[in-house]
């Protein structure tokens, strides 16, 4: 992987703009920048953790909202977008945005590890660092496999790390996230408290255990199908988190938003919105809502024959108009969506261009709608990033409850509904709507909780898309890779009979490290094999 340094652009009080620059073999040195090794926990945290966001907001939102068809372009006014995304042509310049932006600022977290904490001054930054660490190294791993790691972030002292095996990152990260919780328990009163430097939690520690626990088990019920040791170690570490606390609340993400220049809007409002200037931007015309996601959201009105949505007729889902535009057509008002990889005269495709649902109110400002223009800016560019909702930690206990009934005693059901409900009051989608949804989809086999255990996945996996959907769409990519579910039709131009089940390292990669990075073929991406996730192998 690159070589990474780490450069303050500049650092404002109360918001992200602490960042790293990665300068691969750069020699010339700026006697005006501060290293890593000068920079203490408390000015690195709210960085690294901001910028890590800002990945996820945009190019993991970007990959996983198309490749989970939720998303489409507008083949109207932009002809044939998304021709790689449809098409499938997954190569080393497909979305290395991911892979670079979290290892840039993963690096970060590393750095917080790494400083000098003899006195256990900075334990609560340490423990916060491993949990993010573990969050978004999680991500690297299920997206690409084998990765550097315990040779990696190590500056000009090594260049050129090795790559490690899958299996022992995830061993490692949550034996990590087991020492963040042993920190959080003993409570050093040496330590200082974070206060205003935690962008997420403002300092309470014990939220941060839950996101711990919930990170763990994240790691965990990916593990669900793995056998031999890894499959050993997972239930002694499952053991761990009986009784424990998760997530039960949204884990926000606000250095201090603003509309005061680009760099400090919300990254979601910002690359998908507007601009600070209040002008309108290309993504802001190019999403829409997919054809797919949209006959789901709107009960089928018009019948589509396939099995897929056959489980949806007559359910008009109550967070529709949250999270894309309604618009009256043939004489309904419904999602209207365009078909990946439709052109201009094919079905599918829009006439017009108010005939096209884009991103909707409740992804873009939460509570209510901005009643003005000059609003609009200032209420989207100040809303909080959400790095994992409740309703996504609901689903993955509603999970860990159907899979591992002998350590959990938390009803599989509940946490389902529960997921449900809180994918809805995020949104906010109107009063009842919810408990109205949950009763109507009750007796629907892949959607309510009904049927057999097999069903039951395909329902939490379902739920997760529509939740996770304009917020975190890479964790249900990663989740369909692992479980078939929810069922997602290919575009009309894929080159491939399937999703990927992996992507291929960046050009970075190859050009930094190529002594070491594996050598991927596209075909390779493509199949169940030695290279994929090892959750995810034959």
């Amino acid at each position: 992987m690159k070589k990474f340094k780490y450069t303050i652009l500049g650092l404002i009080v109360a918001s992200m703009t602490l960042t790293s620059c990665d300068h691969y073999l750069d020699i010339n040195e700026n006697p005006n920048n501060i290293h890593a090794e000068a920079i203490t926990p408390t000015l690195l945290f709210p960085g690294a953790v901001a910028q890590t966001y800002r990945t996820q907001a945009t190019w993991m939102n970007r990959f996983g909202g198309l490749m989970m068809n939720s998303y489409a372009g507008n083949s109207y006014s932009f002809g044939s977008p998304f021709g790689n995304e449809y098409t499938l042509n997954v190569d080393s310049s497909f979305y290395p945005q991911i892979w670079d932006g979290l290892y840039r600022n993963v690096s970060n977290f590393v750095a917080i590890e790494k400083f000098d904490n003899s006195t256990h001054k900075y334990d609560n930054y340490l423990a916060a660092a491993k949990v993010m660490k573990a969050f978004y190294m999680q991500t690297i791993v299920d997206l690409y496999g084998d990765a550097p790691y315990s040779e990696a972030f190590m500056g000009q002292a090594n260049a050129t790390p090795k790559y490690d095996n899958d299996e022992e990152i995830y061993r490692s990260l949550i034996l990590g996230i087991n020492d963040a919780i042993t920190i959080i328990d003993n409570g050093n009163a040496a330590a200082l408290e974070l206060g205003s430097t935690d962008i997420v939690f403002q300092g309470d520690m014990d939220n941060w255990k839950r996101l711990a626990n919930t990170v763990k088990l994240r790691l965990l019920v990916r593990m669900s199908k793995v056998t031999g040791s890894m499959a050993t170690f997972r239930d002694q570490q499952l053991q761990t988190l009986s009784g424990a606390d998760f997530v039960e609340s949204d884990v926000l993400v606000n250095p201090g938003y603003s509309a005061a220049n680009d760099d400090q809007q919300n990254p979601f409002f910002g690359y998908y919105v507007r601009n600070s200037s209040n002008s309108q931007l290309q993504n802001n015309t190019l999403f829409t809502a997919s054809e797919h996601v949209a006959t789901c959201l709107n009960g089928n009105p018009y019948n589509m024959t396939e099995n897929v949505y056959q489980k949806f007729n007559g359910i008009i889902d109550g967070r529709r108009g949250r999270m894309f535009s309604l618009i009256t057509y043939n004489g309904l008002s419904v999602v209207k969506g365009v078909r990946q990889g439709a052109t201009p005269g094919q079905p599918g495709a829009p006439t017009d261009l108010t005939t096209v649902s884009r991103f909707g109110n409740g992804w873009i400002f939460g509570a209510g709608s901005p009643s003005s223009n000059a609003q609009l800016t200032s209420v989207g560019s100040a809303k909080a990033g959400v790095i994992m909702t409740r309703s996504e930690s609901d689903f993955l206990q509603a999970e860990a409850a159907l899979r591992y009934p002998s350590v959990f005693s938390f009803n599989g059901q509940t946490k389902f509904e529960s997921g449900i409900k809180a994918s809805f009051d995020y949104l906010y989608a109107a009063t009842g709507a919810s408990a109205a949804y949950i009763t109507a989809i009750q007796s629907k086999v892949g959607l309510g909780w009904t049927g057999t255990n097999d069903n039951k996945i395909e329902a939490i996996m379902t739920q997760k898309w529509l939740a996770t959907a304009g917020i975190n769409p890479t964790e249900s990519f990663i989740d369909y890779n692992r479980t078939g579910f929810p069922i997602t039709p290919m575009a009309t131009t894929s080159a491939k009979p399937n999703k990927p089940y992996r992507l291929m390292y960046p050009s970075s990669e190859y050009v930094a490290n190529s002594a070491n990075v594996p050598q991927i073929s596209n075909a390779q991406c493509f199949t169940k094999n030695q290279t994929t996730p090892f959750w995810n192998q034959n």
